[in-house]
């Protein structure tokens, strides 16, 4: 599987990543023996970049992602983890039961989740994940969701990270959002290597390619992309399918069928196309793909190795579904 660098970093990431937020038990639970099968599948297919954060799970997802790699090359694979979030214990909950979602993880809440991009927060946070992983190094760390704390994380975050990446704690640096304004903020105003970009470039929303992806691409920086489904609509497009995680509307139902249905004629799954989309840009390094079985990621590996015919995207670039006239170089359209 191919190999892409992080910006100017040496950190390296297979193009198909393996998005460990489901094996946290995303929405509901998941055997610990199925995690580890999940990994172990990715492992196979070769998939070396592997995603993960406190958030999931309440770390759950950090440990099963270590147990699953211990034993491993440890210069064989990539992993990233997220920081922002502090996970503190809760008094008493020593025996706690799973009761509904938990943010939208089905574990007992042990810990409470406390929003800290403090200097002081970073670096624990990044100790904490590396005891829950097994790791002595994070290859990459992003700053989660700090679309509500701009003036922290710029001012007190953001260099925590830097030095951390002088001191070889972490790799390579950057920040994870489902939004592109601040992203392209970070891309302009900082160092970070890459940004992570949920569900803002894929076949239904191109949300990116107004000035995040020209301003990666012109300062020579990554965009790992994540959310290549939309949350559903786009792997299985049919009434009640979600589209960032609520009810798709019937205006991307309807565009997301009349995409499925060209891309039948040419043979394609849909979900290969939209995996494969977003690598046709030359500033996108990888997807991110979230995955809770080992017959997920065997689904995911074979999607991505499917044959698109670049007929398939002048087709949908002509029928009007396909927002940016994507470049070809004969293996990804």
């Amino acid at each position: 599987m191919r190999r892409n660098t992080l910006g100017r970093s040496a950190v390296g990431i297979t193009e198909l990543s393996f998005g460990a937020a489901a094996i946290g038990n995303l929405f509901s639970e998941v055997a610990p023996e199925r995690a580890a099968e999940a990994v172990e599948a990715a492992w196979d297919e070769g998939v070396r970049y592997f995603d993960t954060a406190p958030h999931y799970g309440l770390g759950l997802s950090e440990r099963r992602l270590g147990e699953a790699l211990r034993g491993r090359p440890r210069d064989a694979y990539t992993v990233s983890t997220k920081v922002g979030r502090v996970l503190e214990p809760l008094p008493g909950a020593g025996n706690a039961t799973v009761e509904g979602l938990d943010e939208g993880f089905a574990v007992p809440v042990t810990h409470r989740r406390r929003w800290d991009f403090s200097a002081d927060g970073i670096r624990r946070s990044v100790e904490d994940s590396l005891g829950r992983l097994g790791l002595d190094r994070i290859d990459v760390a992003y700053l989660h969701d700090p679309d509500d704390h701009a003036e922290q994380v710029f001012r007190e975050g953001y260099p925590a990270l830097e030095k951390l990446r002088a001191e070889g704690v972490v790799g390579a640096i950057g920040a994870g959002m489902n939004q592109t304004a601040m992203l392209t903020r970070f891309l302009r105003d900082t160092d970070v290597d890459a940004v992570l970009c949920a569900g803002r470039y894929t076949l239904l929303d191109g949300g990116a390619l107004d000035e995040l992806l020209p301003e990666a691409q012109a300062r020579g920086r990554s965009v790992v992309v994540g959310g290549v489904f939309n949350s559903g609509l786009l792997a299985d497009p049919r009434p009640g399918a979600t589209y960032d995680y609520a009810a798709a509307p019937m205006s991307l139902l309807d565009r997301a069928l009349h995409m499925q249905t060209v891309a039948e004629r040419h043979g394609v799954p849909l979900r290969a196309a939209a995996l494969q989309y977003p690598l046709a840009h030359p500033a996108v390094a990888g997807v991110l793909v979230g995955t809770r079985s080992a017959h997920e990621v065997r689904d995911a590996a074979a999607m991505m190795r499917a044959p698109v015919p670049d007929a398939l995207w002048d087709e949908l670039r002509a029928e009007g579904l396909l927002r940016e006239p994507a470049t070809t170089n004969g293996e990804r359209p």
